[in-house]
């Protein structure tokens, strides 16, 4: 399910980039890898984050109605990492506490945060007078949602107020995702151009789209491929939402007829 999944940012490279647990599966493994050029401390942590309609997130400490943290049902070991240039290591998830979970999907969001050590590559030094110098030391951070299911999961997505646009002389498409069930949903959204012809191109792809619960919607905005020698003038465009399974199945489907 996860495989060739990565996410980076500074020096620390995570596979998988996210985390699901359903069924009989209890546990799970992380590899974290340093691509830096000096030695690195990580700090493990979880973070509660809410998803906007826009996409953005906030960082909370409440749930919402309706939604659930997983935290206080995993287990991290370790909490710390310290990885030499290219060297990587493996960070174990695993269910606890599983006769206190009620039935649902609960999420909390792994945090591996940097912890400066010496002078880091990308330091950086301002002097405010002639005797006072402060150092700019940059902290970087990476989240995973790790995502628990208990008893029956589903979830139906469609599409709605779907407009093609321009922005800044750049075809654009702008949709709604309505989300209805007990799950999240995570996939890839595909826009393809289909001519009077016949013709199918490519014209728009993003991948890894998430709508978490609680929410029931969330808004998007994709600019489209204008060097293709598509006539967004007439046609009609088809969207695409699938899963990142490895049997990838579709989501949603949408066909946009274009006019003059």
């Amino acid at each position: 399910m996860f495989s060739g999944e990565v996410m980076a940012q500074g020096n620390l490279l995570v596979t998988p980039k996210r985390v699901v647990m359903e069924g009989s599966k209890k546990t799970e493994i992380l590899n974290l890898a340093n691509i830096g050029k000096d030695s690195a401390t990580f700090l493990i942590s979880f973070i509660q984050i809410r998803m906007k309609e826009d996409g953005t997130f906030e960082k909370i400490t409440e749930p919402d109605s309706a939604q659930y943290f997983a935290d206080k049902y995993v287990r991290i070991f370790p909490r710390t990492v310290t990885l030499a240039p290219n060297e990587a290591q493996t960070v174990r998830i695993q269910l606890t506490k599983l006769s206190e979970m009620l039935p649902g999907e609960y999420r909390s969001h792994l945090y591996f945060r940097a912890v400066p050590s010496g002078k880091p590559l990308g330091e950086k030094e301002v002097s405010t007078d002639t005797s006072i110098t402060v150092k700019l030391v940059p902290v970087f951070g990476i989240s995973v949602p790790v995502i628990l299911r208990r008893g029956e999961s589903n979830a139906e997505v469609s599409f709605s107020d779907v407009a093609f646009f321009q922005h800044d002389r750049m075809p654009a498409l702008k949709m709604t995702f309505n989300r209805k069930g007990s799950m999240s949903v995570y996939g890839d959204l595909t826009v393809d151009h289909i001519s009077t012809s016949g013709k199918i191109t490519q014209v728009g792809t993003i991948k890894g789209l998430a709508v978490y619960t609680p929410n029931a919607k969330r808004l998007f905005q994709l600019l489209l491929n204008k060097d293709a020698g598509i006539d967004y003038s007439s046609g009609k465009l088809r969207l695409t939402y699938t899963d990142q399974s490895e049997k990838p199945f579709k989501l949603a489907e949408y066909e946009l007829q274009l006019r003059l």
